[in-house]
C-alpha cells in the first residue's frame, strides 16, 4: 500500500530520495536509514520490501527509525521515481543494459546539480543478493558504481548506501564551501570554459618552445600528454588565470635570457 509523500523542502539534499528496491532484511532497512541519516539524507522511499520494519529495523536505525516508518511503499519502482527528473541506479556489475556508468562522486555531482535545477531525483538500490533486474536499470538514466576490490566485491546494501550518501554529503559541502568563498573556494571559481583551457594550451606551447623544453624533438607528444595531465585537473577559471600567470614569467624571463 502506498503512502502519501511528505512535502519537499528546498534545499537540494531534500529533493534527493533513496529507493530501496525489494529489500529482504528488515535490519537492513534500519542500517540504511541510519547511514543516510548521519549524512544529512531523510527521503527514504521502499519498493516490494519483502518483509515489514520490525524490532530489528528499528534496533539498527539507531535514532533514524523516523526514516523507515515515513517511508512511502510503492509496488513497483516506475511508481516510485515516476515524478524524478533523474534516476540512478547503484549496479555491482555490468549489465547487458547499456547505460553510463559513474564513480560516487560524479553521481552525487549528477545528482546535486539536477536537485538544484528544482528536480526530484532518485538513487535506487537492489536486493541484497541480485540487486537490480535489467527492467529496473532501463528505468536508470545512469548507473553509479562503487569501484571496489573485484576478487571482494559485494557490499552489504547499508553500506553501499553509506558511500553513496557520504559522497553526496561531501560534494554539497564542497558546494557550500566554494560558495562562501572560503580558503579553498571562491564566489569567482567558476569551472573554465573550452576557450579558457585553448588559451592555455596555445600559451603552454609557446613557453615550451621559449626555454627550449622540447629541445629538437616533436612536440606534440608532450604536449598531448600535457593536455590530458591538465584536463584530468577539471581546472576552473582561477586556476587556469594562476598558470597563465606562471607562463607569462617564465616567458619573461627566457627573453631576458636570450637577450631579446
Amino acid at each position: 500500500m502506498e503512502s502519501a509523500e511528505s512535502p519537499v523542502k528546498a534545499g537540494p539534499a531534500d529533493r534527493i530520495r533513496i529507493v530501496l528496491v525489494g529489500t529482504q532484511h528488515p535490519g537492513n532497512l534500519g542500517s540504511a536509514a541510519r547511514a543516510m541519516r548521519t549524512m544529512g539524507l531523510t527521503r527514504m522511499v521502499l519498493v516490494a520490501p519483502e518483509k515489514a520494519p520490525d524490532r530489528d529495523t528499528l534496533a539498527m536505525a539507531a535514532g533514524a527509525e523516523a526514516l523507515v516508518l515515513d517511508a512511502p511503499v510503492h509496488a513497483t519502482l516506475a511508481e516510485a521515481v515516476a515524478d524524478c527528473s533523474l534516476v540512478l541506479g547503484c549496479t555491482a556489475r555490468s549489465r547487458r543494459i547499456a547505460l553510463e556508468e559513474l564513480a560516487p562522486r560524479e553521481g552525487a555531482a549528477r545528482l546535486i546539480d539536477a536537485a538544484k535545477a528544482g528536480g526530484e531525483v532518485a538513487l535506487v538500490f537492489g536486493r541484497e543478493r541480485t540487486g537490480l533486474t535489467n527492467e529496473e536499470l532501463q528505468l536508470c538514466h545512469a548507473a553509479v558504481h562503487i569501484p571496489s576490490d573485484p576478487e571482494f566485491s559485494s557490499l552489504n546494501l547499508a553500506a553501499a548506501v553509506q558511500v553513496l550518501a557520504y559522497a553526496v554529503r561531501e560534494t554539497l559541502l564542497e558546494g557550500t564551501r566554494i560558495a562562501l568563498g572560503d580558503e579553498d573556494g571562491d564566489p569567482r571559481d567558476q569551472p573554465t570554459t573550452h576557450a579558457e583551457l585553448e588559451g592555455f594550451f596555445a600559451q603552454l606551447d609557446e613557453t615550451l618552445e621559449a626555454i627550449d623544453f622540447h629541445k629538437g624533438r616533436a612536440p606534440e607528444s608532450a604536449l598531448r600528454k600535457l593536455r590530458r595531465i591538465f584536463l584530468r585537473a577539471d581546472l576552473s577559471t582561477r586556476e587556469v588565470r594562476l598558470l597563465r600567470g606562471v607562463l607569462a614569467d617564465a616567458q619573461r624571463m627566457a627573453r631576458l635570457a636570450s637577450g631579446k
